[in-house]
């Protein structure tokens, strides 16, 4: 068995544990029991180590870090999401977080599986020392903002059924609002970073920082907007729902960056 052989039979068995965790969580927060939450942290954990080690299998095939492609950003962009989530839960304990998050890790990793998965040699313009710190950072902005989305969600539901949620199986709205835009800070640092050296690489590779690209357009209405978010948290002091539904919005902005843009507005930033 080859190592591209391998490493799909290690997507596919992530991808069900992926979906297993998410069916799980979804329990947890319908029947109110501690143990569908372990199973689906259990599930989560078990699937982001299988996961890593597909990735691992792509590497050593590829003789690189899988960075070049639309899949293989979107299996690293589902990697993200699942390792910031496991960090956030790990650290707090917030268990029904998973319900929000483990969905969009399986349907990332799900979009990802409908991609051409083809090992190819590097076109020139990604031949570059800038690919790994500018993808790497992208993977890491867009998992936090992925997670900080997630928490946003619990707080506009949990909002509207705080009476009614008598065993409190969602995180208190406080420590969800304060979570989230510390993480959405974290991710605008490493968004801010995806820019920069986005520029820096562009300058070597096209003799120009700045294009006008739909990618880079749209990067930039991303960056624009958690701006925004982290002003007016700063000066107008934003918080509750306001902020929350500013991080859905953001969130937004980012799935059409990956994948609206690549879909609908091909540029030269369309690896396929």
């Amino acid at each position: 068995m080859n190592l591209i052989a391998v490493e799909e039979m290690l997507f596919t068995i992530a991808f069900v544990l992926y979906i297993a965790a998410s069916l799980s969580f979804f329990a947890f927060l319908a029947s109110s029991k501690a143990r569908a939450g372990q199973m689906g942290v259990y599930a989560a954990l078990a699937g982001f180590f299988i996961h890593t080690l597909a990735m691992g299998a792509r590497i050593l095939e590829s003789g690189r870090l899988p960075f070049s492609n639309q899949y293989e950003f979107a299996n690293s962009f589902t990697w993200g999401i699942v390792l910031c989530y496991l960090a956030i839960h790990f650290y707090y304990r917030f268990t029904a977080v998973g319900a929000f998050v483990m969905p969009l890790a399986f349907l990332m990793m799900g979009y990802a599986s409908l991609l051409p998965r083809h090992v190819r040699p590097l076109m020139p313009a990604l031949q570059s020392r800038w690919l790994t710190v500018h993808v790497g950072t992208a993977v890491l902005s867009y998992g936090a903002f992925a997670v900080a989305a997630g928490l946003s969600l619990i707080y506009l539901i949990s909002g509207r059924k705080e009476g009614a949620h008598k065993k409190r199986l969602l995180p208190d709205l406080d420590a969800c609002d304060f979570l989230s835009y510390r993480i959405i800070a974290f991710g605008y640092l490493m968004l801010t970073l995806v820019i920069v050296t986005g520029a820096i690489w562009a300058r070597s590779a096209w003799s120009r920082y700045w294009g006008w690209d739909p990618k880079e357009t749209w990067s930039l209405i991303t960056w624009i907007i958690y701006s925004a978010y982290l002003h007016l948290r700063f000066n107008r002091g934003w918080k509750g729902k306001p902020a929350a539904w500013f991080s859905v919005i953001g969130f937004i902005a980012v799935i059409f960056t990956f994948i609206g843009v690549n879909t609908l507005l091909p540029g030269i930033h369309s690896y396929r």
